[in-house]
């Protein structure tokens, strides 16, 4: 049996300004979603109202992605569509931090 995978993205971005974060989660539907494998696919903000002590507030979008297995995760990120996100996307990118885990059902 395979063993599913999910690929966490947090993105920080030089211009967070509200049409630059709507632009980034329309790319990332554009280029990220759908691709072979993909079990899971969603993106979304920081909840601004969660400000506890251990919530990690340094991204403005968040891509969840969950693969069916490592094979998948590996083809999507030599998927020309993901290179052509990174391209196009990268120069507003201040950080990007990525959490990559095998789940457990």
């Amino acid at each position: 049996m395979s063993q599913r995978l999910s690929h966490m993205v947090y993105f920080e971005l030089n211009d967070a300004s509200p049409a630059s974060i709507q632009e980034l989660i329309d790319q990332c539907r554009q280029y990220l979603a759908g691709h072979d494998g993909q079990d899971l696919f969603a993106v979304g903000t920081l909840t601004p109202d969660l400000n506890r002590p251990v919530n990690d507030r340094d991204f403005h979008v968040s891509l969840h992605t969950i693969f069916a297995d490592r094979a998948a995760h590996d083809a999507y990120q030599v998927h020309p569509r993901h290179l052509e996100f990174i391209e196009r996307n990268k120069a507003n990118w201040k950080k990007v931090r990525v959490f990559d885990s095998d789940l457990v059902d």
